[in-house]
């Protein structure tokens, strides 16, 4: 079912009519688009501002990724020395345990 002509005329009269008896709400909607606008451009400037910081703050926390990364390495050698220390005396102490186990043992059985 299409429109008439005279139909689409009637519809844009009643439109014009409802705006010009209350062209209240027309300037309503036209401010609460321009406080909205406004509102926009606010908050765009604000995360304008607040990128440059973050930014920098993104740049100070890596480079303390970085000498935390340092300090982990600076550790990881202290423990593989630790652990090179550690293997040493395990081999010193197991020898010198079999070698006095045998020096006790002989002692026990060749003497009198």
């Amino acid at each position: 079912m299409a429109l008439v002509k005279e139909d689409i005329d009637l519809i844009q009269e009643m439109i014009a009519k409802a705006f010009a008896e209350k062209p209240e709400a027309n300037q309503a909607n036209v401010r609460y688009e321009l406080d909205l606008r406004e509102r926009i451009v606010r908050v765009e400037e604000e995360l304008k501002h607040q990128r440059e910081p973050m930014l920098a703050g993104f740049k100070q926390m890596e480079k303390r990724f970085e000498q935390v990364d340092k300090r982990f390495e600076k550790i990881d050698k202290r423990f593989e020395i630790m652990t090179t220390r550690i293997d040493r005396f395990m081999v010193w102490s197991f020898a010198t345990t079999l070698t006095v186990g045998g020096i006790v043992i002989a002692a026990i059985k060749y003497l009198p």
